[in-house]
């Protein structure tokens, strides 16, 4: 008998128990009249605050427009240079580049995905850095609070990528909580995901926040006067809003769900070909369980010719892709360089079953 594939990921089990719910509450909003810019959009807003510990919330059309319109809030233009990990799929590079901006990449620490700020100390030692933006990858909490202490004792604007890290925390704070700004993909797979695109600006500054409520709607100052440049059309709708709203509640328990999952692997898998992820505790929500290997194409077929799909997150570091045509040859990050070749992720959702699990860990130790 054929054992039926073990998916990285399965939306449809994830919004099986809530499918009744979400329907009611899009059909809610279709008799409502209010489609954008609504009442469950300012709901989410205020809901999605609390939760991160901050005052403000401003919703918009995708994390992407998030993490640009926080770079604009802070004021981030042409010819100004940009701190990031070159180890996120472009996704802080793009958006430096859309600013017309400078990255200026970052490596990682050795024992972790995220930025090391040995590293950055350097790089603000250099000095004419104008923002830093830190990504919590894999769902992973950065050592935050020593970057914010250096980007502050540096006097430079500290934006949080937390598109992987709704929830993340340590005793002093949510995810979102600790920079200038920050930004949160609901993009349906995330840990907090919408059944469709979406996105958000959290801060603690009301400056900020006002900014970004100008920015996601043309830099209107009032209607129809674009008062600031850099403006787009960046709204959240209310049907996404309304499901989001629905779902916020269950958010750490699904976390709780996941990290279950990654200490399972981590306990479990005893290979010395593979280096298993050890990150606990609720500053890693487990967005994705990515271990490291020297042999990861073959561990790859070994895996999908036991029925476990698997992905590669990410195979191309950003300062290596080809859009840049060679513009940064020049850089050199040892370790991200070494994560793209050795990293797998393995499946990892909160609706995994027990017996997946074992069926992950015992392929694993097969290999």
């Amino acid at each position: 008998m054929t054992l039926e594939a073990i998916p990285v990921n399965s939306l449809s089990r994830h919004i099986e128990p809530l499918k009744d719910a979400l329907a009611a509450a899009a059909t809610e909003v279709v008799g409502s009249g209010y489609y954008v810019l609504g009442p469950n959009v300012r709901a989410f807003e205020s809901a999605f605050a609390a939760y991160c510990g901050v005052e403000h919330c401003i919703s918009v059309a995708n994390g992407t427009d998030a993490l640009e319109l926080s770079l604009r809030a802070l004021e981030v233009g042409s010819a100004d240079r940009v701190a990031v990990v070159a180890n996120a799929a472009m996704y802080g590079t793009s958006a430096v580049l859309a600013c017309g901006a400078e990255p200026v990449f970052i490596d990682i620490s050795a024992d972790g995905a995220t930025m090391d700020p040995a590293k950055l100390e350097a790089a603000l030692a250099d000095g004419d850095i104008k923002a830093v933006i830190v990504t919590h990858l894999y769902g992973q909490l950065a050592d935050i609070e020593a970057i914010a202490a250096l980007c502050k004792a540096h006097g430079v604007g500290l934006v949080e990528d937390c598109a992987q890290a709704h929830g993340a925390r340590n005793g002093n704070g949510v995810a979102g909580s600790f920079g200038d700004i920050a930004s949160f993909s609901f993009y349906p797979t995330k840990n907090l995901g919408a059944l469709g695109d979406g996105g958000a600006v959290v801060t603690g500054r009301t400056d900020l926040a006002e900014r970004v409520r100008m920015l996601r709607q043309y830099g209107w100052t009032q209607k129809y006067t674009n008062g600031i440049a850099g403006g787009r059309n960046s709204r959240l709708d209310e049907i996404q809003a309304s499901m989001l709203l629905l779902m916020l509640p269950h958010l750490d328990q699904w976390n709780q769900n996941r990290r279950n999952v990654a200490e399972r692997y981590a306990a479990g898998i005893r290979n010395p070909k593979i280096r298993a992820n050890t990150s606990a505790g609720q500053g890693y929500v487990a967005h994705l369980y990515v271990i490291r290997t020297d042999a990861r194409t073959a561990l790859q077929q070994h895996l999908s010719d036991n029925g476990i799909q698997t992905d590669v997150h990410y195979p191309i570091a950003d300062h290596k892709q080809p859009c840049h045509a060679g513009r940064f040859d020049h850089v050199s990050l040892p370790q991200t360089e070494l994560d793209c070749t050795t990293v797998l992720t393995l499946p990892c959702f909160p609706e995994l079953t027990d017996a997946e699990i074992e069926r992950v860990i015992d392929a694993c130790n097969r290999f």
